[in-house]
């Protein structure tokens, strides 16, 4: 690992963490040329399939996108950036996880929705109201009468 002040290659580990629920180490680093400390993350790095969009184009993964979009539905409400990171790390693992090289836009979106509905209500049926593009009120009730239908099966 070359140094970040002055370039030397000659660094040693000083400490070693599991970070990101066990996906990454950090390290904090010593150089020996400068004697500055510095920190670096490693991670496995694991390919996301691609994703097939509903007109057949093929796209690379964009969790950065995901991201927008889950925040997006969740703007104003009360939940925390770590349970979004929790919900974004659920939804990559599962998809790695599927082992396909290439999955559905539609897959990817039916993941979405379903840490959403664990995070909060409404940004779940404010993100299913644009994802299944609900053309009227009815589509509403319905979506709000299944959450409600699925609170009364917990008790």
């Amino acid at each position: 690992m070359h140094c970040p002040f002055c370039h030397a290659t000659d660094t040693k580990v000083i400490d070693s963490r599991l970070v990101a629920e066990g996906n990454q180490v950090r390290r904090r680093r010593e150089c020996l040329t400068c004697n500055e400390r510095f920190t670096t993350f490693e991670g496995a790095e694991l390919l996301m399939p691609r994703v097939i969009k509903q007109n057949g184009d093929r796209e690379p993964f964009n969790e950065d996108k995901l991201r927008k979009g889950i925040l997006k539905a969740l703007e104003k409400r009360p939940v925390s950036m770590d349970k979004v990171e929790e919900a974004l790390t659920h939804i990559n693992h599962a998809l790695r996880a599927s082992g396909e090289r290439e999955v559905s836009s539609d897959l990817v979106g039916e993941k979405v929705m379903q840490e959403l509905r664990k995070l909060d209500e409404v940004a779940y049926v404010r993100f299913a109201s644009v994802y299944r593009s609900f053309k009227d009120l009815n589509e509403f009730r319905e979506a709000i009468d299944n959450i409600d239908q699925a609170s009364k099966d917990k008790i």
